[in-house]
């Protein structure tokens, strides 16, 4: 269900920015015969499952905003979800965060020991072999290993995701930035999503920590296209302008 008409004018233009973004990384990369995960994944050997890449993440210490790229096996993902190659998982640090952002309170929470440990996870990107993103996808806090903040915390982070770094590729950082530009009302919908469904399950195990529980992964998932986004993007702002 699309939220695009109820979207401010000025929201439409910075997904329109961001998809126009998104395109010119796609050209950039079509030159070299390359896509997306193909150039991330480009000198860095020989592709394990479960691995990161690329080694030690890619971490903008300017924005605190970070991310890597890896694959589970495929029974782990293709049977419940549909098959990917892998997918991305995007985080905000808390050196990127007001100081008015602060953790949610939750069963056996442990503070980190380090003063920017405590990250959260804003959206894994699910890519098909061809290197195109398919699903966007919410995590339980295990999977990550994340610091959990509520979903109203999160979606007030997502203009701070940021990687402004030419390395190790510069159409990729450019393009997981505008990814969560182009596709802000889905992002903001599927955290808002994870939060329900952490509270159905705690309510259907009280006393249990669910946010434990490795047999609860995913918390919400939506099939995405970047042509359809954009198409959908210029027809609420043409509608907006009649």
């Amino acid at each position: 269900m699309s939220q695009l008409p109820e979207l401010s004018v000025d929201r439409l233009k910075a997904m329109a920015a961001a998809g126009d973004q998104i395109l010119e990384c796609y050209r950039i990369l079509q030159k070299s015969n390359a896509n997306v995960v193909g150039e991330l994944l480009r000198g860095q050997g020989e592709f394990f499952e479960w691995d990161h890449y690329p080694a030690g993440d890619v971490y903008d210490s300017e924005t605190h905003a970070q991310y890597y790229y890896h694959a589970h096996p495929p029974e782990d993902r293709a049977l419940k979800w549909g098959e990917e190659h892998g997918h991305f998982h995007t985080f905000l640090r808390p050196k990127g965060m007001p100081a008015n952002i602060k953790p949610a309170k939750i069963p056996e929470y442990e503070k980190p020991k380090g003063d920017n440990d405590s990250l959260t996870h804003f959206i894994g990107i699910s890519m098909n072999r061809a290197g195109f993103p398919i699903r966007l996808f919410t995590t339980n806090r295990w999977v990550t290993g994340e610091v959990w903040y509520t979903a109203e915390s999160v979606i007030s982070l997502i203009d701070r995701f940021e990687i402004d770094l030419a390395i190790p590729s510069w159409p990729v950082n450019i393009w997981v930035t505008n990814m969560l530009q182009l596709f802000r009302p889905q992002v903001e919908t599927l955290l808002i999503e994870r939060d329900a469904r952490i509270a159905e399950w705690q309510q259907e195990l009280p006393g249990e920590n669910v946010y434990e529980d490795r047999k609860r992964d995913i918390t919400s998932i939506a099939v995405i296209s970047v042509e359809d986004q954009i198409k959908d993007v210029n027809r609420a702002l043409k509608k907006a302008a009649a």
